[in-house]
């Protein structure tokens, strides 16, 4: 029995971690995960590329998917094991939610494995990510913003500390990406210098329930990267031409939103740093099984 599922990267609006709110919106860089049922009880997990990587969120992913869901498809929760492998171009600790794609994909595939995929909720599947997330001890927040919007698409404003879903809505823009060299780990994140830009979280999260996203990732990326000490000099790269521009997670990447001939035409002040430009788009259908 095997399986296999492909779920999406996700840019920010609002970082959850000042105030337990937080809003993203999927982007089409990919994480696969294929996952084969075994006999043995055992959970084996391995990183495409990465032989060193840590597996720990693929592995609780795998087994709280078979603990909750094994006993419907017919099987011993207590006997079944699994291989799963995930393979990603989503580079790891740049802000992108690559621990919220790889969660996604590992649950739906795992689901997909046990021919019941079609009939678990998307929205419980990512709750369950969310909670092996939270148990690996990858995020801060649990990332519910992050995983809701890699699991369903589109761009979702969403309560973490509820993991409540407030708000979801398909959106149409291209983004523009930059990464820089470095790598920033989300759970090493300053989390009571992001509290002391709760003010500030609150109007983006009032800007973002309006529909104001990209003024909300503008306010977003300024108070974000003041209190993680990131520069704002890549947000004014391209401004005032994009609709919106945020440091994205607890960074190092930057995200902007606009029109693709817009974004084409700043690329290049992108291109002139150190790292990496992605032009990309918006994704709207979330994580799939294939």
């Amino acid at each position: 029995m095997d399986g296999r599922a492909v779920a999406p990267a996700a840019g920010t609006v609002l970082n959850a971690l000042a105030t337990g709110t937080g809003s993203a919106f999927a982007i089409d860089l990919e994480t696969t995960a294929t996952v084969e049922l075994t006999d043995d009880g055992e959970i084996d997990a391995e990183i495409a590329g990465q032989p060193d990587a840590d597996t720990t969120l693929i592995e609780r992913c795998v087994a709280m998917t078979l603990a909750e869901h094994a006993d419907a498809a017919g099987l011993d929760a207590s006997t079944v094991g699994a291989r799963v492998r995930t393979d990603s171009e989503v580079p790891m600790a740049a802000g992108l939610k690559s621990s919220s794609a790889a969660a996604n994909a590992t649950v739906l595939a795992t689901l997909d494995a046990l021919e019941i995929a079609d009939t678990v909720d998307r929205i419980e599947a990512c709750r369950l990510g969310v909670r092996a997330a939270r148990d690996a001890g990858v995020t801060a927040t649990g990332a519910f913003d992050d995983a809701s919007a890699s699991m369903l698409g589109g761009v979702t404003v969403t309560d973490n500390a509820t993991d409540e879903l407030l708000a979801r809505e398909t959106v149409d823009w291209d983004a523009l990406v930059y990464t820089p060299p470095e790598q920033s780990f989300s759970a090493d994140a300053d989390i009571s210098a992001c509290e002391r830009v709760a003010p500030m979280a609150e109007l983006v999260a009032e800007l973002a329930l309006d529909g104001r996203y990209g003024e909300a990732m503008t306010v977003n990326g300024f108070a974000f990267s003041a209190a993680l000490e990131f520069p704002t000099g890549p947000m004014i790269d391209v401004m005032p031409e994009v609709a919106g521009v945020s440091l994205s997670g607890t960074g190092p990447s930057y995200v902007a939103v606009g029109d693709r001939s817009t974004l084409e035409a700043v690329r290049d002040r992108w291109d002139d740093r150190n790292g990496t430009t992605r032009l990309l788009t918006t994704r709207t259908d979330g994580t799939q099984t294939t």
